[in-house]
């Protein structure tokens, strides 16, 4: 029996991107199955049965009549959920642990670099000056990670065990050894006003977008070892209101900011993120997807869904995520 072929629309721009390399990937671990590096005119249509797609333009997807899954190579994906012609399949999102250990090193590595005076460090040391500041244990220390899913789960239980004090805040109740775990808009507060360093790995949905914005901000603790309150996003850009991470750096609303992700990428030259004192800039690589393990999580899943199984880490289209 021919196996349905397998579709791979990348559209990224950046070395791990590269489509050829996502091809060559899919073509060792997929067991014979075609896999279509788009645009190909040597094809049917009609032939595709699965897509595996990064940023794939608006109805790029719809032009597959016996399409059965789609699944996403990255983690986020407002951007498929937009395309108001996106057939009506299966949606499977990454949740690979590779990814996810990626996202809890960068979250460890930018709440670490606050918590230790890392950016007052780095100036000195450009300024030449010996004044070493007195340093306040991780106990002190109170982070918060908004978004409870398997990215923030497993990075907020990497935080406590290295002794920080740790909440979680979700949409929905959450239970995780170890967490103070809060949800919803009534226990968003509490979270907030007990929050030193706050790590958004939220999804973008129409609820999240610029929810990080300064009223948000305001309500985080003000009475911690580090003064003014941190922000780390390495979630979506546009959970951000990015003139209010702006002005409140500028007046003192936040300490500091890690910033992975922008409402704009590539980040503009003329952004001021790129020379603010108080923000440590990285281009998206938080937790980059690796093609080695995404690959053989795709073809395992299809093997799994054409054996009769059912598909893991299915979007559910009503939420976002």
């Amino acid at each position: 029996m021919n196996k349905g072929a397998l579709a791979l629309l990348v559209h990224g721009g950046t070395e791990n991107w590269s489509p050829q390399r996502w091809k060559n990937r899919f073509d060792e671990v997929c067991g014979g199955r075609r896999v279509l590096q788009l645009p190909d005119a040597a094809f049917d249509p009609a032939e595709v049965h699965y897509a595996a797609v990064w940023k794939p333009h608006p109805g790029e997807l719809a032009a597959f009549p016996n399409l059965r899954v789609i699944f996403n190579l990255g983690a986020g994906v407002d951007a498929l959920m937009a395309d108001k012609s996106l057939p009506d399949v299966p949606l499977v999102r990454v949740a690979v642990d590779d990814l996810t250990e990626r996202m809890t090193e960068y979250v460890v590595l930018h709440v670490l670099m606050h918590h230790r005076q890392e950016p007052y460090l780095r100036e000195s040391q450009r300024a030449k000056r010996w004044a070493p500041k007195s340093q306040w244990a991780a106990g002190a220390i109170s982070v918060g990670v908004m978004g409870l899913g398997t990215l923030g789960a497993h990075a907020a239980k990497m935080l406590r065990h290295i002794g920080f004090r740790v909440a979680g805040w979700s949409r929905s109740p959450r239970q995780i050894d170890g967490i103070d775990c809060f949800a919803g808009a009534q226990q968003l507060q509490p979270f907030l006003r007990r929050t030193d360093i706050l790590v958004c790995l939220l999804p973008l949905t129409p609820d999240t977008r610029h929810v990080l914005n300064r009223d948000l901000f305001a309500q985080l603790n003000r009475t911690s070892p580090m003064g003014a309150p941190v922000l780390i996003n390495a979630g979506r850009g546009s959970l951000q209101n990015e003139a209010d991470i702006l002005q409140c750096l500028d007046d003192g609303t936040l300490g500091g900011a890690s910033l992975d992700v922008y409402a704009t990428e590539p980040l503009p030259s003329d952004s001021r993120f790129w020379t603010h004192p108080k923000v440590v800039l990285t281009p998206h690589n938080a937790a980059d997807t690796d093609p080695d393990e995404i690959s053989k999580y795709v073809a395992q899943q299809i093997e799994r869904f054409e054996a009769g199984g059912a598909l893991e880490n299915v979007v559910d289209r009503k939420r976002g995520y």
